[in-house]
Order: structure tokens, then sequence, then C-alpha cells
């Protein structure tokens, strides 16, 4: 049986000079249960020290429907302020143009302003990478590009990237782009293939963009699978594991991290075990015969 190879010990993001860990670590919790400064700067310092350095999060990260928004870039800003030596260590990435309850805004004037409230929250005074967070169908992608171009130009914004863009969608901003994209964020996990065979991650190896994976692990279904087939998945994941010595959601993180495409799988636990764990993935290694298994257990049916 081939053996898949090995993920490199760190991935260049997209076409850019910038070099960043094969996972990431993402806040969209950040700022749930009261967290303090102190308590989220430990979760800081347990990513990085793991040797995590992309960090992501997002002005709506933090809203529960009613209030809050921004709240998950202010306390990361905190942190950063209490100690300003963390901000070399990482990769920070965030994101915009969600707006409730429109729920959209890609306007230029929205933009602009979302990006510099970004800063402003991070007390940065700029970020590796802003994406675009879901698109907004009511914005024209020209004006899009011209307002972020004008961004990166400003220095505010070191590279460019789009999440929840249908692959389609992607290519219209790019055109438009003068600082060509170098991410795209999708939901992938090993009960969320979609982006196998609808072309996005086709387009990201063709493009040059590195694809970062939201909720790798179907948004805890993997952790207590429910129906026939997210047993079946859970069930080849952990014949892996045991074999390798590691858990049920590193084998998930690896599993994605073993397609060519080079998928950074993106850990959302804000407990610093788990963040730490997360890192076993580097060393888990997959055969083509396992790799498929777990495919064929997610679509419930035989490949062709």
């Amino acid at each position: 049986m081939s053996e898949l190879p090995a993920p490199p010990s760190t991935r260049q993001l997209g076409s850019s000079d910038i070099a960043i860990s094969p996972i990431a670590w993402g806040m969209w919790r950040l700022a749930e249960d009261g967290r303090t400064v102190s308590e989220a700067a430990a979760l800081v310092h347990a990513a990085l020290d793991a040797g995590i350095t992309l960090l992501d999060t997002a002005d709506i990260y933090g809203f529960d429907g009613a209030s809050g928004f921004g709240d998950a870039e202010a306390l990361l800003g905190e942190v950063l302020a209490a100690e300003p030596g963390l901000r070399g260590r990482m990769v920070l990435a965030t994101k915009g143009g969600i707006l409730p309850p429109l729920p959209y805004d890609q306007s230029a004037d929205y933009l602009r302003s979302a990006i510099d409230a970004s800063l402003r929250r991070l007390k940065v005074d700029s970020v590796d990478l802003w994406q675009v967070h879901r698109p907004d169908i009511l914005a024209h992608p020209q004006e899009v590009a011209r307002v972020l171009d004008d961004a990166v130009t400003a220095g505010k914004i070191r590279t460019l990237g789009v999440s929840n863009f249908t692959v389609h969608q992607t290519a219209a901003l790019n055109q438009f782009l003068g600082h060509k994209l170098v991410s795209t964020q999708p939901e992938i996990s090993p009960l969320r293939i979609t982006c196998f065979e609808n072309g996005e991650l086709d387009q990201a190896m063709m493009l040059g963009l590195t694809p970062l994976a939201w909720s790798p692990l179907g948004g805890g279904r993997l952790a207590k699978p429910e129906t026939a087939r997210d047993k079946a998945v859970a069930a080849e994941l952990d014949r892996v594991g045991a074999a390798q010595g590691v858990s049920r959601t590193v084998a998930a993180y690896s599993w994605l991290m073993a397609h060519p495409a080079g998928i950074v799988p993106i850990i959302g636990s804000q407990q610093a075990g788990r963040i730490a764990e997360g890192t076993a993935a580097m060393q888990v290694r997959w055969t083509r015969e396992d790799w498929y298994a777990v495919l064929v257990a997610a679509r419930g049916e035989r490949l062709p």
C-alpha cells in the first residue's frame, strides 16, 4: 500500500511569502463564558507553544444574536496589548463582511469601516490575512476588490482571502483584484466532503490558494456520531487512529491534511490541552487505501 506524503512542518500561505503552521487555531468562541484576558492569553500561548502560528478570528465572533459583535477580536486585542511580543509570533487572520441583521454588507463604505474597526479592536496596525467572511450577492466584485486592494496598498492588510465562496464567486473576485487571493476558507470535514468533488479544492490548487478548513470535526458530530453514516466514518478514523496511537479527532485533522491541496484544519476548541493535541496530526501517516476508506464511508456508497 502506498503511503501518502507527510505534511510539511510549515506551509506557505498561498503564493505569499508568509509561512504558516499546517494547523490553525480558531477563536470563534474565545469571548464566551466570561473568559478573562489572562485566560484568553493562556489559550494563545497554548497554541503558539504547540507550534500553531496561524490564529483565525472574525469581527462577527462573539455575536450571540443580540450583542457581542467584535468581542473575540477585542479580547484578543487586550491579550496583544498586554503582551506585545506575541504579535510577532503569530500569523493573524480575521474576517469581515457579515453585518447582522442584513445579513451581509460589502459595500465600499462598510468594508472600509469594517477593516478599520477590526484593526482598532485587535490593537494592531495590520493583519496578515483578511478574508471576506461570506459573499454579499448585492456587492459587485469589482467594488469589493477595489476596497481590498486599497487596504493592502495602505499597509492595513498583508494578504487577502475568501470564506464560504463558491468557485465562481472566488474566480470573479480574484479577476478584479490586483493583489490576488491567497486563501479560501470553506467548511471541510470527513463528514462534509462536498469540496472534494465540487471543484473548490481543484480551484484552490489551480490558483495557489491555501484551503483553511473550518469545522473540521463536523460541528461536533464526529465526537458523538448518531447516524449510520457518521458512525461509519468515525469507525474508519478510529481504526487508523488506534493503529497510530492517536484520537479520532487527530485522525480527522490528519485525514484532511493528507489531501494534495494542503488543507489546513482550524482547531475550534477553547481548551489548551485539545489545542496542543491537534499538532499530533502532523505525525499521522495515511495510505491511499485507508484515506479512500474514510471517503467511501462519508459518501455512503462506493466510488465509481
